[in-house]
């Protein structure tokens, strides 16, 4: 255990999120997700729900503010700006803490692509379908 660390950091996720450059990318989806498939390297955190995950990241990982697009999500479907519970949640947990960025859906095979291209995928056990998150990493200014 660490002091002011999300306990669902685990020793795995804390030592990804350090090694990964400005401007590399993280999945964080839903335990439907081809994960497997998908992944480049992957970490399982079955049995949490996706927005404490992605909230505990949040906590430590900056969030890229060198371009204009730096956290993407899911849709459902291919219907672009419907918003499911989840996304609603996803959009308020990113606002806590990047009250500058807009979360961006992305439909279908461009979110598969940018997952497939990520330094790392995130699998939680969130069971809520279109339950999954792209954050691009920044920078910790001097």
């Amino acid at each position: 255990m660490l002091k002011n660390i999300a306990p669902i950091l685990s020793p795995e996720l804390l030592s990804t999120l350090r090694a990964m450059g400005h401007g590399d990318e993280i999945a964080i989806v839903d335990g439907n997700y081809p994960g497997v498939e998908h992944a480049r390297r992957l970490i399982r955190l079955d049995g949490l729900p996706l927005v404490p995950v992605l909230n505990a990241i949040l906590s430590v990982m900056p969030i890229d503010d060198f371009v204009e697009e730096a956290i993407f999500r899911s849709t459902y479907r291919q219907e672009r700006d419907r918003l499911e519970p989840v996304h609603s949640e996803i959009i308020d947990c990113c606002a806590r803490h990047e009250p500058e960025r807009t979360v961006v859906p992305l439909v279908g095979a461009d979110f598969y692509n940018r997952v497939r291209a990520a330094h790392t995928l995130v699998q939680t056990g969130e069971p809520r379908l279109y339950a999954n998150v792209i954050l691009r990493k920044g920078v910790i200014y001097p």
